[in-house]
């Protein structure tokens, strides 16, 4: 361990350090206490670790070993510099009562948070907690992402309550991690876009498919409102080919519809529109991943797009794809959000499907054939309402 001092006695020349091992960087050691390091230190470590590539790691304040916490007027002292912050709380906390002995400044807790003092820690005062200006959020810089650390799910029923809040903390935080260090098992909640490929010219069937009746609606309000009902965030269509049709076919719906001028130049143009869409510096570029629907498929039930959420959840895959019948690749595929700067290099009359060899794919067993279909010509259409009256 070094203090900030002496580790620039230490590195006179950036040049010296290496960016092997970890080093603990403290300010000075006063009382068995170590002291907040000097702005000067912090930006020469800021200086250090950017130019030899080191993450450098930041701890904002203490808690004092409880599991939860409010910060003081002075706290958190977050760098402006900072590019991520990690706001952590401990799920064991839950079910006891809200004192001293169990949260560091309970009476702050109680104010921000709304719960009397000796009342019982439930999961939405955490939540009012994490997500006030002055708690969870405080002090934390306009462009930082911002991740909510739900540590100590220990058992299957806090795992459960923590992938619980997680929907509600997406509203504050770009992701939530749930889990247990003790375990080393962890769930990673994020946004997953449905981005809605409407856009093609249905050379094939004579028609634009993405107005075809099916039960009643035109195919693709059916595929919006499946993207909706699985709870997919943005739901983005891309329209081209008859786009004022289209656009009027989903009036209503809560989607982004986004116009492609250059549909005719193949599919490559309509997934580059929609992942531009949650590009950095856009209103939704904290998208974790996004999941590709074609307007051909309005069969494509929920449970498959909530099923590779889901997957995507538990292993963060670069691609995920349903496998039917244990060989066969099927529709619709999940994108993490690491593929989407090779997605927008997509060329010509590809899909997602072009950068399978460059990513491995993680598939998703699935067995109704019914994936397998999708809709290019009359004969097809006739076996998509053929198989509705079975």
């Amino acid at each position: 361990m070094l203090t900030g001092t002496s580790l620039q006695q230490k590195f006179s020349d950036l040049d010296e350090i290496t960016s092997e091992g970890v080093t603990l960087v403290t300010g000075e050691i006063e009382e068995e206490r170590t002291k907040p390091v000097n702005q000067d230190v912090l930006y020469w470590l800021r200086e250090a670790s950017g130019k030899k590539y080191i993450p450098l790691f930041i701890e904002a304040d203490g808690s004092r070993q409880k599991s939860l916490k409010s910060p003081a007027d002075h706290e958190p002292p977050i760098p402006e510099f900072v590019d991520t912050a990690v706001v952590v709380a401990g799920l064991n906390t839950l079910g006891r009562p809200l004192t001293d002995e169990h949260v560091h400044r309970a009476g702050l807790f109680s104010q921000i948070a709304g719960l009397d003092i000796s009342q019982q820690v439930t999961a939405n005062s955490v939540t009012r907690m994490l997500t006030h200006p002055q708690g969870g959020l405080k002090n934390i810089p306009p462009a930082a992402r911002r991740i909510a650390l739900l540590n100590q799910a220990d058992t299957p029923e806090l795992k459960s309550i923590g992938g619980g809040m997680a929907r509600d903390l997406l509203d504050h935080f770009d992701s939530v991690i749930v889990g247990s260090l003790n375990h080393n098992s962890f769930q990673t909640f994020e946004h997953t876009a449905g981005i809605v490929l409407a856009a093609g010219a249905s050379t094939r069937f004579g028609a634009p498919k993405q107005l075809l009746d099916w039960k009643g609606k035109s195919f693709v309000r059916h595929v919006a409102e499946t993207a909706l009902q699985a709870g997919l965030w943005p739901v983005v269509v891309v329209t081209g080919f008859h786009s004022e049709e289209v656009e009027s076919a989903l009036h209503g719906l809560p989607v982004n519809i986004i116009h492609n001028p250059d549909y005719l130049q193949g599919q490559s143009t309509s997934i580059r529109t929609g992942i531009d869409f949650l590009k950095p510096g856009r209103p939704h570029d904290t998208i974790g991943s996004a999941i590709f629907l074609l307007t051909d498929q309005p069969q494509i039930p929920v449970e498959v797009l909530r099923a590779l959420v889901e997957s995507h959840t538990q292993k963060m895959q670069a691609i995920a794809a349903p496998l039917v019948l244990g060989s066969r690749r099927a529709n619709p595929v999940l994108f993490d959000r690491s593929t989407f700067p090779d997605l927008l290099q997509l060329e010509g009359d590809v899909g997602g499907r072009a950068i399978f060899s460059k990513y491995k794919v993680e598939y998703m067993p699935w067995h109704d054939e019914l994936l397998l279909l999708d809709v290019d010509n009359p004969e097809d259409y006739q076996r998509l309402v053929e198989n509705e009256k079975l």
